[in-house]
């Protein structure tokens, strides 16, 4: 009996001590817990260097933080993702870092302060609750909030209402949202470029200072859809904490989710995305094609506002009409998009549409949009000048510009525009269009798509410059390619021959850029020689072309063949005073070199045969009468 009382005695003992031992690791546990993973800072506690408060489901983190490539000792407050790698996006004192390590950040005279070891204050929330037994929680949306705990917690600030560079679910998108990047990368101060919403044009902005960057297309687009879909209520279990806004150093506005397979965050979107996204990247009047090495031209029947800023790439400036007269004929544009009007109304068909811009004075433009809802049609028109054109877009739509056809096609012969591009004399896109020898384009009316057609195949080409007579054309290429080589390499590749009026020169452009998303072309330059006369059949087709009566050539054509006194110019295309004739070219040599030779070598030949029969038969008399020449001749 005395056993089995001192067995259990024993066993009570030993249960007892388990018990407490028990107890004693429970609370080490749960202060271990609670000093390392707290969310909330009280009036009788704080957070110092190397502490940190961690959100309840472990997805953000506040503490103190100095960037890793930084040469000094800076220290920052701020709050990021728990995940790796750490990803910051809140920054209390961005523009105030510590200089050492003795940092705190506390509940002091009734804000949220962050000072040094000295006392020094280096940011604090503003207003002041010395009243109030308030608190500061971090919560799972990466929201840092500073409680009134008596007053059934009622929100007396949050970071989400004073973000830095980072836009995250359950923000606000109001006039008072403002992201400023980072200086750099390493740089958390306040850097050059903001995104913010411009509430009298209702639509999203990246300024650079005071300078636009990018606008979006109104109340639509992708980024308002993302920003439409981060802007949810705080209470939302459907809350999506991997994605974010940025409005990165380098003046792009970024929209990142975190791939959970790479264990890495992702860059999905971006704006601008390309020069031609930029805002207003040609001008006014000035039309972009990111697929093109000279990205900008001015729409037809205008002209660069400083053509010397413009010729050497700066495009800021824009265009204006070539004639103060809008006229009403119509430019048809296909694929544009441009920076929609601030108006739109509602019609029936499209015709009311242009009836209604053309009566109005100072209509430039006009589009008509079919609602994807409810089908109905909105008639757009510009009253001002028209910015931010981009051409060839997949999205894009038709576009009406008034100009006079007189600024577009100056002669009956000329071609008619193809999409923004200019095809003046004498290139031909038909047989009743420009000269036909250069009878080498086709337009595709649907998609305003101009292409140089060879034996080799057809070509697009990107820009056409009358002026210099060059055009551009793109070509695949699977790697750079010496552009010195074009000259002989690209003439083979068109099988472009001596007689061609073309003429492919030593120079082009490798579009193997990241702003282009044509990286594997080329961009070849083609030069085209100086027309001869103008053809005709009858002498009124020569009216457009003063001092030139339609007559039959040496080979048989009829041309525009300038009068006596004259002579024809290939380079003006007019008869200028002088010397009757043509002013030489190679072309022309190249031209009338064969007539020459088909003409006088005949003659030629006839005339030494009957030369040699002459001496021959001389020969044989001489021979017969046994005398000599001289005898022959007496």
């Amino acid at each position: 009996m005395q056993e089995s009382h001192a067995v259990k005695k024993t066993m009570m003992i030993r249960t007892c001590r388990w018990s407490v031992g028990l107890h004693i690791l429970s609370v080490i546990l749960s202060s271990l817990h609670g000093c390392s993973a707290r969310d909330t800072i009280t009036m009788k506690s704080s957070i110092v260097d190397g502490q940190t408060l961690v959100s309840a489901e472990n997805s953000f983190e506040l503490g103190f933080f100095g960037p890793s490539r930084s040469s000094n000792v800076k220290r920052y407050v701020g709050i990021w993702y728990t995940s790796n790698p750490q990803t910051i996006v809140w920054v209390a004192n961005r523009a105030t870092p510590l200089s050492d390590k003795s940092g705190v950040l506390k509940i002091a005279d009734g804000c949220l302060k962050l000072s040094d070891k000295k006392g020094k204050v280096y940011w604090y929330k503003e207003r002041q609750y010395k009243r109030l037994n308030i608190m500061a929680k971090l919560n799972d949306t990466g929201n840092l909030i500073l409680y009134d705990v008596d007053g059934l917690k009622r929100k007396l600030w949050q970071s989400f209402e004073h973000p830095t560079d980072t836009f995250l679910f359950g923000m606000k998108n109001d006039e008072n949202l403002v992201l400023t990047s980072w200086t750099s990368e390493d740089d958390p101060a306040p850097g050059n470029f903001t995104f913010k919403q411009d509430p009298q044009a209702n639509r999203l902005v990246v300024m650079n200072r005071s300078i636009t960057c990018w606008r979006s297309w109104r109340e639509s687009g992708k980024m308002f859809e993302l920003v439409k879909s981060l802007t949810i209520k705080e209470d939302d279990t459907q809350v999506q904490k991997n994605e974010r806004i940025v409005m990165n150093f380098t003046g792009e506005l970024q929209y990142w989710k975190f791939d959970w397979g790479m264990k890495d965050w992702s860059l999905r979107w971006w704006e601008p995305k390309d020069r031609c996204s930029r805002y207003n990247y040609c001008g006014n009047f000035g039309s972009c094609n990111i697929n093109s090495t000279l990205p900008c031209k001015c729409l037809p029947g205008f002209k660069p506002k400083i053509s010397e800023k413009w010729n050497a790439g700066k495009f800021e400036d824009g265009c204006s009409r070539t004639s103060t007269s809008y006229g009403t004929d119509l430019l048809s544009l296909k694929r544009m998009k441009l920076e929609y009007p601030e108006t739109s109304y509602i019609i029936n068909n499209e015709e009311a549409c242009r009836e209604e811009c053309l009566k109005t004075s100072q209509c430039q433009a006009y589009t008509v949009n079919a609602s994807n809802t409810d089908r109905q049609l909105s008639c757009l028109t510009w009253t001002e000048e028209l910015k931010s054109i981009q051409e060839d877009q997949d999205d894009g739509y038709d576009l009406y510009v008034r100009v006079p056809v007189s600024d577009i096609a100056p002669t009956l012969r000329s071609c008619l525009t193809c999409g923004t591009n200019f095809v003046p004399y004498p290139l031909s896109t038909g047989p009743n269009y420009g000269d036909p020898v250069y009878y080498s384009f086709d337009c595709d009316m649907d998609t305003g798509q101009l292409s140089f057609m060879t034996p080799s195949g057809n070509y697009t080409v990107t820009h056409v410059d009358p002026t210099a007579s060059i055009f551009d054309i793109e070509m695949q290429a699977k790697e750079p390619v010496n552009c010195h080589a074009m000259h002989s390499l690209g003439s083979k590749i068109l099988q472009l021959n001596r007689s061609s009026p073309f003429n492919v020169t030593s120079s082009c452009s490798s579009n193997f850029t990241n702003d282009s998303p044509l990286k594997s072309t080329i961009e070849v330059k083609i030069t085209w020689k100086p027309p001869l006369e103008p053809t005709c059949n009858s002498s009124a087709d020569c009216k457009e072309w003063p001092h030139s009566t339609c007559n039959i050539t040496g080979t048989g054509q009829k041309r525009c063949l300038c009068n006596s006194a004259f002579r024809w110019d290939g380079l003006g295309l007019t008869c200028t005073p002088g010397a009757t004739g043509q002013l030489t070219d190679s072309f022309n040599k190249s031209k009338t070199l064969p007539l020459f030779l088909i003409v006088s070598l005949p003659i030629a030949m006839a005339l030494l045969c009957a030369i040699l029969s002459i001496s021959l038969w001389r020969t044989k008399m001489v021979k017969k009468r046994g005398g000599t020449s001289e005898a022959l001749l007496a």
